[in-house]
Order: C-alpha cells, then sequence, then structure tokens
C-alpha cells in the first residue's frame, strides 16, 4: 500500500551502463534474458563504485556477450532513469534500489559474430541473442523500461552514420 510507496522514494537509484551495440549492417544486439524468453533488451550492466560510465559500458559488453571487440562512437548526454514497478521493488537487487539511473552509449562491433557467446559467460544473464533493426528493441523491452530506450537510442540513432561499411 502507501507506507511501500513512501519507502520506495527513500531509496536510491542504481546507476547502470546501457549498450547499443551496431553492427555493419547497421543492426543492434539484443538477448533473451535468462528465463524470461520473451523479454529482450539490450546488454546493460551496474557501474561500479570508482568506475567511469564508459569503462563500465566495456567491461559489462564482454560480461555478458562474451566479446570485448568494440568501441565506443557514441554517449547520450544525460543520464535516464526509470522506477520499477512496486511489486517488483523487493524482489530485485535486495530491494536496495528503487530503479536504475542509466548512461547509455553506442558501441561499434569489430569482431565476427562467433565471438558473441552469452551462454559461455560466468554469469549469464542472456539464454538467447540476435542482430535486430535499430528501433526494434524499443517495441520489445518490458513496458516500464520503453521511455528509457526510446530516449536512449533516439540520442544515439546519429551514431548509425558512423557504422557504414
Amino acid at each position: 500500500g502507501s507506507a511501500l510507496m513512501m519507502d520506495a522514494k527513500q531509496l536510491p537509484y542504481r546507476d547502470c551502463a546501457g549498450i547499443v551495440l551496431i553492427n555493419a549492417d547497421r543492426k543492434v544486439l539484443a538477448g533473451t534474458r535468462a528465463g524470461f524468453p520473451e523479454a529482450w533488451q539490450m546488454p546493460q550492466g551496474g557501474i561500479d563504485a570508482g568506475e567511469e560510465p564508459a569503462e563500465a559500458a566495456l567491461r559489462e559488453l564482454e560480461e555478458e556477450t562474451g566479446t570485448s571487440s568494440a568501441r565506443i562512437i557514441g554517449e547520450a548526454a544525460e543520464w535516464v532513469r526509470y522506477d520499477l514497478p512496486n511489486e517488483m521493488i523487493g524482489k530485485i537487487w535486495q530491494g536496495r534500489y528503487r530503479g536504475q539511473r542509466q548512461k547509455w552509449f553506442a558501441l561499434r562491433f569489430l569482431g565476427t559474430d562467433d565471438e558473441i557467446n552469452p551462454a559461455g559467460v560466468a554469469h549469464p544473464e542472456f539464454d538467447g541473442w540476435q542482430w535486430v533493426s535499430y528501433w526494434y528493441p524499443v517495441s520489445q523491452i518490458v513496458g516500464f523500461k520503453k521511455n528509457v530506450y526510446a530516449k536512449a537510442l533516439k540520442e544515439l540513432a546519429p551514431s548509425l552514420n558512423k557504422c557504414m561499411n
């Protein structure tokens, strides 16, 4: 009820780096979360204390996909944030955060598809992946993250021009 609402507003946001990985065909990498085959999302992960957001983006890319063959070609100017739905607040991140504050980056993929192996990493978060059209993730992401995805992709869209073959 309202007590939970009050508590949630006291909680901080978790700082996170989001990754729009773009290949030579100007497609972006999206994966299905382990255990949620219908939930597509792009790679992302928490920023460690003292870590630069750009460093976190590159580290998370490798931790989640198995590849580090990428370079940053765009950075969203603004942090974007989302709040978790109330019923999820206690279940995610040990209930310590109300949502995420995300810094999004566009990365140009420089490797080959056989380097991408989300199932082969130490702590798999994705159980499937594919290259999808640039705007596709906005239509597929869970509802409470839609605005974040739309903002990030809109701001990073000029990076597509740096990915022509």
